[in-house]
């Protein structure tokens, strides 16, 4: 027995090999094709206006009551259920979407994309969702104005704009 494989047999990180690497570029390609992140997205927002000038519209696939509580500034609310009657009216088909939910432990924004890649839309699910994007320390709107809360040093790096990733 070689010592990758009595690596590969005591290790669990190991005990499925990685991909030969042109299939993990492939793979890695495809994630970002599919995924935008939170800082990314507060980055453009945060340098302002329309959907047209950013290049994507962001949607807020969550219920009348999560977006009162709080929710990406500009962002348009589009509850994951109203998508197929709502989203003509509210999106233009030749600018891309990028969707979010509550967190990373719900899956209603992969249901959102799924809805609206249906429809034909370009679509690309916020990793994080509204509940990284309050613990990254961006700016929200909720029913009663502004809101905005301390980065958790646990998400985002204390002290600095971005994470350098």
């Amino acid at each position: 027995m070689t010592q990758q494989q009595l690596t590969a047999s005591r290790n669990p990180v190991l005990s499925v090999p990685p991909a030969a690497p042109a299939d993990a570029a492939a793979y890695f390609a495809a994630s970002l094709a599919f995924h935008a992140d939170v800082s990314d997205v507060a980055a453009v927002v945060a340098a302002g206006g329309d959907a047209r000038t950013r290049g994507f519209t962001v949607v807020d696939s969550r219920s009348t009551q999560s977006w009162d509580q709080g929710h990406i500034p500009g962002a348009v609310h589009l509850p994951t259920a109203q998508i197929p009657q709502l989203a003509p009216e509210f999106l233009d088909r030749d600018t891309p979407v990028v969707v979010y939910c509550w967190g990373p432990g719900c899956n209603g924004a992969t249901r959102a994309a799924l809805a609206l890649a249906t429809l034909g839309y370009q679509v690309k699910e916020m990793l994080g969702g509204m509940e990284y994007w309050i613990r990254e320390g961006f700016p929200y709107e909720t029913a009663d104005g502004p809101a905005r809360r301390e980065p958790d040093a646990l998400t985002a790096p204390v002290g600095a704009d971005d994470c350098g990733c």
